[in-house]
């Protein structure tokens, strides 16, 4: 057996167990078999948090991770950068900054999924202008600084959001939000964001082949018959989908995308397309690690999944600037 189906095994098991470990773990210290029954039976209150709570953490914490992971392999591969992820092309700004909206103009109080759709409105409006600013034929470079005029546009927009906010309350209320978190997320949020998530990952597993032609050059691609055209639609319309409906129900979660493909791809080779599934897999494997590290920290205040994410990712893209530093050196 080769190395790399071994580690596929591995992170399979893993996902599998930090599923479990994620379903268990929770203020309410309740034994994982009496919430694996309520989960397929009973009507008392441990069944209401099995169902209620624990079950949308976990399905949220799995497709958000795999998404994001997924993701950021495939723009690393499109872009052919090695620090591409998916906040490069705009995509989590721009619903990040849905999100704010509703929150600083109070909308979601009486309607609790505005948040996530005003997200997901934001993803969509991210994916047009992407394409209206790089043009259907754009190439690496435009379309990297196409995603940087539209982040700095959400940044802008995000910053006076909380420069104005009406109260204290309402810009902690807005930080807290960016923060990330799978926090009170029920199975409406799961309905919702899961579709367009899994219409996303579908789009983005469909680049593999094309991915790996790109790999060798744009000439090259198009001569083994690889359209272009259609291939970055899928990638960048695929990323739009799956992690503008993740940033909608969670908040910003950072670096999973860009840390995730480069601890696998020694592993798995440097052909863009074997790496999707295993990012995939990985990225879930550390969303859930990280929400279970939430959890068990003592705090007055439970953390912010973004900031553990951040604390994992931010000294890995150190480490990762400096090795390329000393490579070109």
């Amino acid at each position: 057996m080769t190395r790399a189906r071994v580690t596929l095994i591995g992170l399979i098991v893993a996902v599998f167990l930090l599923a479990l470990a994620s379903f268990a773990v929770g203020p309410a210290n309740l034994p994982l078999a009496g919430l694996l029954h309520g989960l397929f039976g009973g009507d008392d209150w441990v069944a209401l948090v099995a169902r209620e709570i624990r079950l949308p953490r976990v399905l949220l914490g799995l497709g958000i991770g795999a998404v994001l992971g997924l993701s950021g392999a495939a723009l690393q591969g499109l872009l052919r950068n090695p620090l591409a992820e998916p906040a490069l092309v705009g995509v989590s700004g721009l619903a990040g900054l849905g999100a704010v909206l509703v929150l600083y103009f109070g909308v979601g109080y009486g309607w609790p999924l505005a948040v996530p759709l005003a997200g997901i409105g934001g993803a969509a409006l991210a994916v047009a202008l992407l394409y209206g600013l790089a043009g259907r034929e754009g190439g690496t470079a435009t379309l990297i600084l196409a995603g940087v005029a539209i982040n700095s546009l959400a940044a802008a927009g995000t910053a006076l959001a909380l420069n104005f906010a009406a109260s204290a309350f309402a810009a902690v209320e807005i930080t807290f939000w960016l923060l990330g978190s799978l926090t009170d997320r029920s199975l409406i949020h799961v309905a919702l964001a899961l579709p367009f998530m899994a219409v996303g990952a579908g789009l983005l597993l469909s680049c593999g082949r094309g991915l790996d032609t790109l790999a060798l050059g744009e000439d090259t691609a198009r001569s083994l018959g690889t359209n272009l055209r259609s291939l970055r639609f899928r990638a960048i319309a695929g990323t739009g989908l799956a992690v503008g409906a993740a940033v909608a129900v969670c908040g910003a979660i950072g670096f999973v995308g860009l840390v995730v493909p480069h601890l696998l791809r020694p592993l798995f080779g440097h052909e863009p397309g074997r790496l999707l599934v295993p990012s995939a897999l990985g990225g879930a494997a550390l969303v859930l690690g990280a929400d279970i590290v939430v959890r068990i920290v003592p705090t007055d205040q439970e953390l912010k999944l973004g900031v553990v994410t951040a604390l994992i990712g931010a000294p890995f893209f150190l480490g990762l600037l400096w090795r390329l530093r000393r490579e070109l050196a």
